[in-house]
């Protein structure tokens, strides 16, 4: 069978083919490969095409494809059953190792997927200060549920829709929005609404936008008003967690200590495993401790808590595993500039850790705004050109991509190689 046949019969069977609209390739004008597997820094179609790889499974793998301690962690938990409905001791390892990582957070809950984990900080937020409004930004994607799916980024910026229909208008009128690194929008919201709001909720690293970093001032400036309103702070790094550094985004913005940081993605290694932590006292508000309601029959399943702790013990092992992966980062996105120069497009890029992103513009990306105004048209033809020549990017201009400890040198080198011939093919 090959990708089209594939294709074909899922169109047949799931709406649009897939079970997760970023993946038809629709925004790039293209019909999706359909993997077969993967192999550290390499993914591999039913055609037996091998594509270097930097979506990842969407941020995930940081150690790569079918690591072998992954793989082995993985199956010795299956051997003796894969879910239980009941605590099991890999959950309190993975909670420890995250810990370790994060030292000012003092309790988590797990969950399954990230959009779990941001609905139940918000709930938490809104059942501790009794309030019902929140705070979020334009293009930030903080997942599908009702309350968050308006001016979203993601999968919702690259089929035009920020705002969904289904999600009722009287969930929506409780989400106030701001201008991402803009502190004066904020501060004016505040000031009308600040004795409503229960939190503010951001991408502390932007990574559904594009890849777009937040201004230290701009997020100083949204703690001290937290802390002026009485509102709670909520870092979602389920993408940036484990991604832009050892402590995420709040290593790179150390003196800016969130309520509430929710996790995805890396902590499950590649299994749905998610979580949310933070102070003792503000943890303990959820039940069984407490009174605000949260459960999950797969939450802490031993199988995702096997695989998110060989991967945290992986990037634990490795003193320069950061180092190794910004300077990868670094190296493809300094080459990307400059292919994009030689050939004469307009071109920005950035990086942090193991994550990057591009722009087809001449102006550096602060906000949403600024990602909508670049060239999707060409990001597009870019993006097939790539793949023609073995390069896996994520289909949309409005996602992150990733660097893996399996991404080596020389596939960086392959990398910017094939994009000197594309941006060449784009002009």
């Amino acid at each position: 069978m090959n990708n089209f046949q594939a294709f074909s019969e899922a169109q047949e069977l799931f709406p649009g083919g897939v079970n997760s609209p970023v993946r038809a390739f629709k925004s790039v004008g293209a019909a999706p490969p359909f993997i077969d597997r993967g192999e550290g820094g390499y993914i591999y179609d039913v055609e037996g095409k091998r594509y270097i790889d930097f979506v990842q499974s969407w941020g995930p793998l940081i150690a790569g494809h079918a690591h072998p301690k992954v793989i082995r962690a993985v199956s010795e938990a299956a051997k003796k059953g894969l879910s239980f409905g009941a605590p099991t001791l890999l959950e309190t390892a993975l909670a420890k190792k995250i810990l370790e990582f994060y030292p000012f957070l003092e309790k988590l809950r797990f969950v399954s997927t990230g959009t779990e984990a941001v609905m139940t900080a918000l709930r938490l937020a809104r059942g501790v200060t009794g309030r019902d409004d929140i705070l979020k930004f334009k293009g930030c994607y903080h997942g599908h549920s009702d309350c968050l799916l308006v001016e979203a980024g993601s999968g919702a910026a690259t089929f035009g829709a920020p705002s969904s229909p289904g999600v009722p208008s009287d969930f929506a009128k409780h989400t106030l929005l701001c201008d991402y690194n803009d502190l004066a929008g904020a501060e004016a919201v505040f000031a009308k609404n600040g004795g409503k709001i229960a939190c503010v909720v951001i991408e502390p690293i932007a990574g559904n936008m594009g890849f777009v970093p937040a201004d230290r001032e701009f997020l100083k400036g949204l703690r001290n008003l937290c802390d002026q309103h009485g509102s709670l702070l909520i870092f979602d790094e389920v993408m940036s967690g484990f991604r832009a550094g050892k402590m995420g985004a709040c290593g790179i913005y150390a003196e800016i200590t969130p309520d509430i940081v929710t996790f995805g993605k890396v902590i499950g290694g590649g299994m749905p495993a998610a979580a949310l932590g933070g102070g003792a006292a503000l943890m303990d508000a959820l039940s069984p401790a407490g009174k605000i309601y949260q459960a999950g029959t797969l939450s802490g399943n031993p199988i995702a808590m096997a695989a998110g702790l060989a991967t945290l013990e992986i990037i634990g092992s490795q003193a320069d595993f950061y180092d190794i992966l910004t300077a990868r980062a670094e190296t493809l996105m300094n080459g990307f500039a400059e292919a994009a120069r030689s050939a004469g497009v307009a071109l920005q890029t950035d990086f942090c850790g193991s994550m990057f992103g591009f722009f087809f513009t001449d102006k550096k990306a602060r906000n949403f705004q600024d990602a909508l105004a670049s060239d999707t048209a060409r990001f597009a033809k870019f993006h097939n050109e790539m793949l023609k020549r073995g390069v896996y990017l994520a289909p949309s201009q409005f996602e992150t991509g990733f660097i893996s400890i399996a991404t080596t040198d020389d596939m960086i080198a392959e990398t910017i190689l094939a994009a000197k011939e594309a941006f060449k093919a784009v002009k």
